[in-house]
């Protein structure tokens, strides 16, 4: 299993109806159209970014590696987003995928 923040596996014990709800509801729209793996991660961390959630574009990041994504087009998913959510909220985002590959050993 993997390891979640400690706030959220709280949240999981003391809503486990939602949470596994919330679990069903994400399984279903990732089922609902033709979007690979990778590119679904993607489109979330990006997402993640623009609501300057630092932890989702952790958690996506690190999806979208293990389904086959480069650190290049993590990047560049996020260096896309300049003209839509502004610079600073970019380099937020940038620094947090960087996180994860500096964890992961990529450059």
């Amino acid at each position: 299993m993997a390891k979640y923040p400690e706030r959220y596996t709280n949240i999981m014990k003391r809503y486990k109806g939602v949470m596994t709800s919330l679990e069903k509801l994400g399984k279903a729209t990732k089922a609902a159209g033709p979007l690979n793996k990778k590119t679904l991660e993607m489109v979330q961390m990006a997402a993640a970014a623009a609501i300057r959630s630092e932890g989702s574009v952790h958690s996506h990041a690190r999806r979208a590696l293990e389904a086959g994504a480069k650190p290049a087009e993590l990047r560049h998913a996020i260096i896309v987003l300049t003209s839509t959510i502004g610079f600073p909220t970019v380099s937020a985002a940038l620094s947090w995928v960087d996180d994860v590959l500096a964890k992961q050993g990529h450059k």
